[in-house]
C-alpha cells in the first residue's frame, strides 16, 4: 500500500520503524515546521525527524497541512492511505480525501475517552486504573472517526506520562499494521470499524503550566497521580512560604508517599529524614529534590539547610503566600 506518513512527536516512532520494515511504500513523511528558539537558533529535531534523518524518504514541513496547494501536493503522490499519529494538526476533509482511503490514526486513549491532545497526562492525573490504545478511521472531528483497534493495559503505579507513553506507543504500533491491513480487505462501501459513542467522550486538552502546581489539600493518591502526570512538562511545581522573603517557586523532583502523621495540608512536618515531608489532606508525601526558581536543582536536604527552612514552613499554590 502507497502510505504518507503524518507525525511531530515520539509517539509515532515506534509505528513509523515497522512501517519501514514492512512490505508498504512510504512515500513521504509529514511532520510540523521547525520553530526557531530565541536568538534565531534552530531547536532540536522533533522525533519524527530525528527517526527520518538519513532515510531516502522526502520529509515535508507545512506550515498548514490543509493548505490547498499542500492538498494537491499529496494528491499528486496518489497515496492510498495517510497514517497519523502525535500530529499536532487537525486534518480537514478535503486533506483526508487526497487519499482514497483517507486516514488512520493511532491515539493514546481507549476512545472516546480523552479525546484530545493530552490524553496519557490526563489518564494518571484523574488516577485512572487502565487505558490504552485506539486506532481510528480518521473523519474531520477530532478523534472520532470509528474505531478499528483497541488495545487495553493497565496503568502501573509507579510510571509517569513519559513512561506510560513510551509503552503505549510499542503496543500501538503493531496495530497500526493490522489496521492498514484492515482497510486493504475493505470493499469500501460497508461500514468498517465500531462507531464512537459521542455521549461518552471525555476531552484530553493540552496540558498548561498551571497544571503542575500541586494542591496540598488533595489527597495523597491526587498529589502523586498529578506529578507522574505531568512529566516531563510542565513538571510539578510549588511555593514555599519562607518567614522572611518571597515565596520561592520550586520545582519538584523525586516524591512519594511516606508513614507520618498528618498535619496541616502544606505544612512541613518536622522530621530526621533530610527530605521535605509535606501533610497533604490525608498522609504524608517526602519531596527528595527540588530546583528554586533560578537555581539548580538540589537535594531537599541542602534546601532545607540552605534557605534554613523550619518545620511548620507552608507550602501552598500561590506566588502571593
Amino acid at each position: 500500500m502507497r502510505i504518507v506518513v503524518m507525525g511531530t512527536g515520539g509517539f509515532v516512532v515506534p509505528a513509523f520503524k515497522l512501517l519501514l520494515e514492512s512490505d508498504h511504500d512510504i512515500l513521504a513523511v509529514v511532520t510540523r515546521p521547525e520553530k526557531l528558539a530565541r536568538g534565531g537558533r534552530r531547536p532540536p529535531p522533533n522525533p519524527m525527524r530525528q527517526a527520518a534523518d538519513g532515510i531516502d524518504i522526502p520529509l515535508l514541513d507545512p506550515a498548514n497541512v490543509n493548505d490547498e496547494a499542500f492538498v494537491q501536493q499529496l494528491t499528486e503522490m496518489q497515496p492510498d492511505l495517510l497514517v497519523v499519529c502525535d500530529f499536532g494538526q487537525i486534518l480537514s476533509a478535503e486533506t483526508l480525501s487526497s487519499a482514497p482511503l483517507g486516514g488512520i490514526n493511532l491515539h493514546g486513549s481507549l476512545l472516546p475517552a480523552y479525546r484530545g491532545a493530552a490524553p496519557v497526562q490526563w489518564a494518571i492525573i484523574n488516577g485512572d486504573p487502565v487505558t490504552g490504545i485506539t486506532v481510528i478511521h480518521m473523519t474531520p472531528l477530532l478523534d472520532g472517526g470509528p474505531t478499528l483497534i483497541k488495545i487495553e493495559t493497565k496503568i502501573q503505579p509507579d510510571e509517569s506520562a513519559v513512561d506510560l507513553e513510551n509503552r503505549l506507543a510499542e503496543i500501538g504500533a503493531p496495530a497500526v499494521l493490522d489496521s492498514i491491513s484492515m482497510l486493504e480487505n475493505w470493499d469500501r462501501s460497508t461500514p468498517i470499524g465500531e462507531s464512537q459513542d459521542d455521549t461518552r467522550s471525555t476531552r484530553a486538552p493540552r496540558l498548561a503550566k498551571s497544571d503542575g502546581n500541586i494542591d496540598w489539600n488533595a489527597t495523597t493518591a491526587e498529589i502523586l497521580n498529578r506529578h507522574r502526570g505531568v512529566q516531563p512538562w510542565p513538571g510539578s511545581f510549588t511555593f514555599c512560604n519562607r518567614e522572611n522573603g518571597k515565596p520561592l517557586r520550586l520545582l519538584i523532583g523525586e516524591i512519594r508517599l511516606v508513614d507520618g502523621e498528618c498535619g496541616v495540608p502544606g505544612s512541613l512536618i518536622d522530621n530526621q529524614f533530610k527530605e521535605l515531608w509535606i501533610a497533604t489532606d490525608d498522609g504524608v508525601v517526602a519531596i527528595e529534590q527540588v530546583q528554586p526558581a533560578g537555581k539548580r536543582t538540589m537535594t531537599a536536604d541542602e534546601f532545607l539547610r540552605g534557605y534554613q527552612i523550619k518545620p511548620g514552613t507552608l507550602f501552598s499554590q500561590s506566588s502571593d503566600g
